[in-house]
């Protein structure tokens, strides 16, 4: 198995400085026609030839930004697929706690388009094979899948924008209380 190369300290720190750059010139503005790659490399206290070392332009880099955090969702959504998702809450507890977290930058994410369809398609994929593997279902019940993936994504953009007085373990039992199956 080949060895994966470990990338530069450097660049590492540059292209976390170019995204956190980008999402607050974003919450600022959530206007992508307002960004300059010379605005965000202002921000990141970094120039523009840095810029253009790791990504083609900023839709790159929001491209890169969005795949990232799905692989993230992604990955704790795999341990609730595995998991009984209604008598273990510890698991969606730690999903919610994931989102809380990075709060800032999924409501800023929220406003373009493809990462609310990426995120939509990872909530569906995961229901799916979470009552395949529980129900043993040979069909998926797409409709019964693209409701529940709705209702989770409209639970999750409502606790962040006006509901995030409420604790993640509360967020959990509410979902646990209206998705019994």
């Amino acid at each position: 198995m080949p060895s994966q190369k470990k990338e530069d300290p450097r660049a590492v720190r540059s292209k976390k400085m170019f995204k956190e750059a980008l999402l607050e010139l974003l919450m600022e503005n959530p206007s992508l026609s307002q960004l300059t790659v010379q605005k965000i490399a202002r921000r990141a206290e970094l120039n523009r030839a840095t810029f253009y070392l790791h990504y083609e332009d900023i839709t790159d880099l929001l491209r890169q930004m969005t795949n990232e955090l799905i692989e993230e969702l992604s990955d704790k959504l795999d341990v609730l697929v595995h998991a009984d998702f209604i008598e273990n809450e510890d698991y969606l507890i730690r999903f919610l706690d994931y989102i809380y977290e990075n709060r800032k930058y999924l409501g800023v994410l929220f406003e373009q388009t493809k990462f609310e369809q990426k995120l939509f398609a990872l909530l569906a994929d995961r229901i799916q094979s979470r009552r395949a593997r529980k129900q043993k279902i040979l069909r998926p019940n797409q409709v019964a899948n693209e409701i529940y993936a709705a209702s989770l994504m409209g639970i999750i953009k409502w606790w962040l924008t006006d509901g995030n007085e409420y604790s993640t373990e509360y967020i959990a039992k509410q979902i646990r209380l209206i998705h019994k199956r």
